[in-house]
């Protein structure tokens, strides 16, 4: 069989790295054709491509794509804001590890040539889903998800043939860094300790999300686009009510899909997010190597519980925006992105994070999530709002 190509946008990220993990140790059975990054870090995207010799480097940042093309000239290297789209065309399967909703592009780029998606990037899917799904439906294309939680569930999904008796999805949470404490002790944590995950190494964004719950909350709105409503070839038929947050610490059981019967199938391995990238490269095979695996004999216990919503009002506020649905999710996604780089800069506090957000929500417009211009303008509005909420305040805590 021929090698299956791939691309990685998103390459000198958390997810584009652990791609190449897996590509390595496939040998043979993957060919990497295509990186591409934005261009903060064009030294990274250098070293990736002499040591993986791609025929295509992307870089979003023009300047930065001079760099590369100045380091690589054996290499097309692309330049400007359509750069890491073009990588849809270039691959079997395109990996989008893009952070944030910078990402939007190459998950339609993708769907539209008719391509494998394999999604790490959240807030596309989240923001646009509406455009996303009808991208879904080109001949050929195909939406694999690369998040621990939705490729669980992905492989859960894969025991029924009958979409009619899935009852609910069960996504798992660590509980990140803060998991037990009560608000009044999270009133003056750093940046330092929201950084601090406990099982899962992720970029800065990612991982602050993961300390406020907001990370759970858009994998619950994800959750709806990639199985939910309405029931047909993608959807399973299942509302927001339908899917469940559950608090488990250990990060071994990466999510749940619960049947009719009152059957629950799970998916379990140790924490290493090489493992659902490799299921979404080799899909719907498998790949050979065994990342994460499970030595039962020391696994111990396995712990759930409820999360706390009082603490951790982000989770509460995703379900709301889900539910709102047009572009709702759209603002959430943006004000969550400005929030959380204000604190990541120390202008607000990590308990301001969803204050912003509830603000800016309630400015919502209820504009409909009609077409990815609709979307790409409810996301610089909700961007705008959030920004001011930021600038009426001089100093940290100041939004309490």
């Amino acid at each position: 069989m021929s090698a299956t190509r791939v691309a990685l946008a998103g390459s000198t990220g958390s997810i584009g790295t652990q791609a190449l993990d897996v590509l390595v140790a496939e040998g043979d059975r993957f060919e990497l054709t295509a990186i591409g990054a934005t261009g903060r870090n064009p030294e990274s995207l250098i070293e990736q491509a002499r040591s993986h010799r791609p025929k295509v480097v992307a870089v979003a940042d023009e300047a930065a794509a001079r760099t590369v093309a100045d380091a690589l000239p054996e290499c097309e290297v692309r330049g400007g804001g359509e750069a890491l789209a073009s990588l849809a065309t270039e691959a079997d399967v395109v990996v989008n590890g893009v952070v944030g909703f910078a990402g939007l592009s190459v998950t339609l780029a993708t769907l539209e040539a008719g391509r494998r998606l394999a999604l790490a990037n959240k807030e596309s899917l989240i923001a646009a889903g509406p455009v996303v799904q009808r991208a879904r439906r080109t001949p050929g294309a195909e939406l694999v998800p690369v998040d621990s939680e939705h490729g669980a569930i992905h492989q859960c999904l894969r025991a029924t043939d009958n979409k009619g008796r899935v009852e609910r999805l069960l996504l798992t949470a660590s509980g990140g860094p803060f998991r037990g404490r009560t608000a009044a002790e999270l009133a003056g944590v750093t940046v330092e300790q929201a950084l601090a995950h406990p099982t899962w190494s992720m970029g800065p964004k990612i991982t602050v999300d993961s300390s406020t719950l907001m990370n759970k909350g858009l994998e619950v709105i994800e959750a709806h686009e990639l199985f939910g409503e309405p029931a047909g070839e993608h959807g399973y038929g299942l509302g927001f009510d339908r899917i469940d947050v559950v608090v488990h610490p250990q990060s071994i059981v990466h999510s749940m899909v619960e049947f009719t019967d009152a059957s629950t199938i799970a998916q379990l391995s140790t924490p290493d997010m090489r493992l659902p990238i490799g299921y979404a490269l080799a899909w719907p095979d498998r790949i050979g190597t065994p990342f994460g695996r499970i030595d039962w004999t020391t696994l111990g216990r396995l712990d759930f519980e409820p999360p706390d919503l009082d603490t951790f009002p982000c989770l509460r506020l995703a379900y709301e925006a889900g539910r709102t649905g047009g572009t709702a999710p759209a603002w959430i996604s943006g004000a969550n992105e400005v929030a959380v780089d204000a604190f990541l800069q120390g202008r607000i506090r990590w308990a301001d994070i969803s204050r912003v957000i509830a603000a800016t929500l309630d400015a919502h417009d209820g504009a409909p999530a009609a077409d990815a211009e609709a979307v790409v303008a409810a996301d610089a509005a909700a961007r705008r709002v959030a920004t001011d909420l930021l600038d009426r305040f001089d100093t940290p805590g100041a939004l309490s």
